[in-house]
């Protein structure tokens, strides 16, 4: 009986997204009797150790990420960070290589990390980001994501291919390439009809100093809020905390962070979820079918891009961060709400990739041009 193959995923540490899109594929891959190995940093690294806690895992080089504390500066500070990510990306690489000996590993999926991949095995880039939207640098940063990406065996999109979609022109290219794969939009939740406890669940993620301003600014403003309140911190530490607030009229229970079967339950049991607009939770609210607000992290082009669309198509209201107010979440009533993009295609056809491609093969390099 031949010995299963041993997998590597790898998503980046940038809030909590790429981490947690990873779970199902992670479920699925052992599913099919691969061996799965772990490797990330920071909160990333850790949400998934505790979600998967039998399963190897290794930490991987920071790319030291952090959000501009004003998001007109934001692409300044990814452009005066730029060379800490190379000098990561060159470190996460010599870890890589080193991982693949030590452990025999047969095949990777990288979620967006630029440097965990091998011209030895098959290694899979997933992203939701086929062009990268930087303003009026857009075409450079695209163009410069697409280089990095032709060097990776596959591409996944967790996506529908078709219209309509979530991801609008970030996911899709105007040429159509045979590198690249929708998967179909990936969550780790299911719908369940549970009874409603909250009224409004907040669900926060994503780098500092950017998710500690909206945590402050939320806080206070829900003091007046007029119903039941779950608040989640996104903070991945050793130990759940909990505390509550309580007013007249008002309760808001706080939490530091919840693992995905807590989750998900909590937010099929809350009304209305107010959260980011990053792309791992429109698909999640979107497999839920939930109304939600979103507020866009400042500065940054994809949430502020993907707020737009779903606010134009009538399905989710947003705000500007330093304008909103409470009042705001009265629009969601006149919004549709998300939708779930059920999606026909079988994820575990696409792990053939790890069987078809030959060990000591290097991967085709197919034009990724737009």
């Amino acid at each position: 009986m031949p010995k299963p193959k041993r997998i590597l995923v790898a998503p980046l540490n940038w809030g909590l997204g790429h981490a947690t899109r990873c779970i199902p594929i992670i479920k699925s891959l052992l599913n099919e009797g691969f061996e799965v190995y772990i490797a990330s940093d920071g909160v990333a690294l850790k949400l998934l150790q505790k979600e998967f806690p039998r399963l190897t895992s290794f930490e991987l080089p920071s790319y030291k990420i952090k959000y501009a504390e004003k998001g007109k500066n934001f692409k300044i500070k990814m452009i005066w960070d730029s060379p800490k990510v190379l000098k990561a990306m060159a470190k996460e690489k010599k870890e890589i290589k080193k991982i693949i000996k030590e452990f025999k590993i047969n095949g990777i999926i990288s979620d967006n990390r630029l440097g965990a991949y091998s011209k030895k095995i098959p290694s899979v880039f997933m992203t939701h980001q086929l062009n990268v939207l930087s303003g009026n640098t857009t075409w450079f940063s695209s163009k410069m994501h697409q280089k990095i990406i032709k060097k990776f065996t596959e591409c996944w999109v967790p996506d529908v291919d078709q219209k309509p979609n979530l991801t609008g022109k970030l996911g899709h290219l105007k040429k159509t390439n045979d590198k690249v794969k929708y998967l179909g939009p990936l969550s780790r939740f299911e719908k369940r009809d549970f009874q409603k406890v909250f009224d409004l669940m907040v669900l926060l993620s994503g780098p500092e100093p950017q998710r500690t301003f909206l945590e402050e600014k939320l806080l206070n403003e829900l003091k007046s809020f007029d119903g039941r309140v779950l608040f989640v911190k996104g903070k991945i530490e050793n130990e759940q905390h909990r505390n509550w607030i309580t007013q007249q009229n008002n309760f808001i229970e706080v939490v530091n962070f919840m693992q995905s079967n807590e989750l998900e339950v909590a937010i099929n049991s809350s009304e209305l979820i107010l959260s980011r607009s990053g792309y791992t939770t429109v698909m999640d609210l979107a497999k839920l079918e939930k109304k939600a607000f979103f507020i866009p992290t400042p500065g940054q082009y994809e949430q502020e891009y993907l707020a737009k669309r779903l606010n134009k198509h009538r399905l989710v209201p947003y705000s500007k961060q330093n304008e909103f107010c409470l009042a705001d979440l009265k629009k969601v009533k006149s919004y549709d709400g998300l939708t779930n993009f059920d999606s026909s295609i079988d994820i575990s056809s696409l792990f053939e990739v790890f069987s078809r491609v030959k060990e000591n093969s290097e991967p085709t390099s197919s034009s990724l041009s737009t």
